[in-house]
């Protein structure tokens, strides 16, 4: 008799008993003898898991395992998920060929800083280091790039400005669009760029040098162009050659441009009123209203019966006046008017005391000092001051207070849009659509993108920078239009088309409750668009290696994305021209 020792293998039986399936797994020996197979039952494994079960019946096959700190090694690890996040959706906006047809090295650096200024805003040579921290470097191939190639991208860039203009024009603005347009500023570090100017700051950076620059949206607020003036331009002197811009370079021959009371001024006005095809909806400024009410041309009392209501005046020839009142604004003016009032006779009745007091003699020095008071608060008109050398007396000026109050949240949009092709309400709503601008403003200013301060010396890298931002916040605009669902953002926006133009803006039922409850409906938390990158950032590229390989081959491991982070990237896939 001879025998042999056999392979040992895992056998695994089924059967059902009283409804019950038992599963059970021997552990067996398969050998030969006196010329026949038979086999040999060396353990019951039934107790052990399925996953150790497996490893065993594998390991008999002839898999090697080894400790998995031993498999492979993690040479390093960078943040990746936000850089797929931008990287997509240039990709769904075909960004690289609206900054260039044909790839090159300045291309791929300018799509490179676009990108860094909405996941890392910095300075050119901030940027380069902690891109490498990222996958940006690698997946918008500028890992060589140093800050004098992005310094030169940035050149080549501003050379390309009309065309990539023309393009984002050709995209979103069509013959007989609503273009909104309006002007702020950004302040300078340094004294040497010829933009450099001290002007009105939207800053609140007094004695800081600014430059001013122009933004030009569709009726969205998707950005298309971008103007770059000195910091004491005026706003109307800037409007004028954006609605030339429009008409000659973007060959816009039909269009209705919406700015503020400061931006389409007379001249700007006398100037489009000779333009065929070019309309405007603006509104009037506060002077103007009362010059239209002492006139009789504009009734309060009629405000008893609607909130809007359309007017005309000689003054105003070929043009529709549109009234409105808005109580909530009436409420917070006086509000705010009372205030201001309050707080202006606390301080002078201050002043009063130190002048009984014998403090405070001299009817000069008591006037400079209630100067100061009454320029703080800005009520000089609503209080009468009587000054002496030795005494200080005041009251409110009521009747100039109650003529002010007439006109509290009392607005008048001035169009030269005919009834057909818009109606009131509609005129209202489009004037109230600069909001959109103001909030790409804040977006480039600060939130986001912070353009500020601005350090470059040279003219054109100012204007290079500044275009930057622009393009940076038309990638942005995109990513917060497809994650509402994940933000904070009002997703019902086609409501917006037909609420009341005068009442104050609403958020909805659904929006509310998220910035409430500060969770979505599946009850996870509710994010900003940056806390949203945030988490997305944390899908990392993980760089490995075994450390068996004699070769040692590096490999790439990307982190397995949550259900958030999945739910991201699909909406971003709905992004689309």
């Amino acid at each position: 008799m001879a025998a042999r020792n056999g392979a040992a293998h895992v056998v695994t039986t089924t059967r059902k008993y009283k409804g019950r399936e038992y599963r059970t797994h021997l552990l067996r020996r398969s050998y030969r003898e006196d010329g026949k197979v038979k086999n040999e039952t060396l353990g019951n494994l039934s107790h052990l898991p399925e996953p150790t079960i497996d490893l065993i019946r594998r390991s008999l096959k002839g898999e090697q395992f080894v400790p998995a700190n031993d498999a492979f090694q993690i040479l390093g690890s960078r943040a990746h998920g936000h850089v797929q996040v931008v990287q997509r959706v240039m990709q769904r906006l075909d960004f690289a060929s609206l900054i260039g047809s044909k790839a090159c090295e300045e291309r791929d650096s300018v799509l490179a800083m676009v990108a860094a200024r909405i996941l890392q805003p910095g300075s050119k040579l901030a940027t380069t280091r902690w891109w490498h921290c990222t996958t940006l470097a690698e997946e918008f191939n500028v890992s060589e790039a140093n800050e004098d190639d992005l310094y030169q991208a940035m050149d080549w860039l501003l050379a390309r400005q009309n065309r990539i203009e023309r393009k984002l024009a050709a995209r979103h603005l069509k013959q007989g669009a609503l273009a909104l347009y309006d002007l702020s500023s950004s302040y300078f570090e340094g004294s040497t760029c010829p933009l450099a100017a001290l002007g009105y700051s939207r800053d609140n950076k007094r004695g800081k040098l600014q430059v001013n620059y122009g933004l030009l949206t569709d009726v969205r607020g998707c950005p298309i162009a971008i103007s770059v003036h000195e910091g004491n331009t005026a706003d109307s002197v800037t409007f004028a050659p954006m609605v030339e811009h429009l008409r000659k370079d973007f060959k816009l021959e039909q269009l209705v441009m919406v700015g503020d009371r400061g931006m389409i001024s007379h001249k700007a006005i006398k100037t489009l009123q000779q333009l065929p095809g070019v309309d405007w909806i603006s509104a009037l400024k506060h002077i103007s209203i009362r010059s239209l009410m002492n006139k009789g041309h504009l009734q309060i009392d009629l405000f008893d019966d609607t909130a809007l209501f359309e007017l005309s005046s000689p003054d105003y020839p070929n043009e529709r006046l549109i009234a409105c009142r808005n109580e909530a604004l009436a409420r917070r003016r006086a509000h705010k008017r009372e205030s201001l009032l309050c707080a202006t006779e606390s301080k002078l009745e201050e002043i009063q005391a130190r002048v009984r007091a014998g403090k405070l003699t001299s009817a000069d020095k008591i006037g400079v000092r209630v100067g100061k008071v009454v320029n703080k608060y800005k009520v000089a008109k609503h209080m009468e001051l009587t000054i002496e050398d030795n005494a200080f007396t005041f009251r409110r000026h009521q009747k100039s207070i109650e003529a002010e109050a007439t006109l509290d949240g009392v607005y008048i949009i001035r169009t030269s849009v005919a009834p057909e092709q818009m109606d009131s309400a509609e005129c209202v709503r489009s004037y109230k659509a600069l909001t959109r601008v103001e909030q790409a403003f804040r977006s480039i200013k600060a939130i986001d993108l912070k353009v500020r301060p601005i350090h470059h010396r040279l003219e054109d890298r100012v204007r290079a920078h500044l275009l930057l931002c622009m393009l940076a916040y038309y990638v942005e605009w995109h990513i917060r239009d497809a994650w509402r669902e994940l933000t904070f953002t009002d997703t019902e926006q086609a409501a917006k088309a037909t609420r009341d133009p005068v009442a104050p803006a609403r958020r909805s039922a659904s929006a509310t409750r998220k910035a409430v409850t500060r969770t979505l409906d599946d009850g996870t938390p509710t994010h900003s668009v940056s806390t949203l990158m945030s988490v997305m950032a944390t899908i990392t590229r993980n760089t490995c290696r075994s450390p068996h390989d004699p070769e040692l081959h590096v490999f790439n491991v990307d982190t397995v994305p949550t259900a958030k982070q999945r739910r991201a990237l699909e909406l971003i896939e709905t992004i689309e021209l």
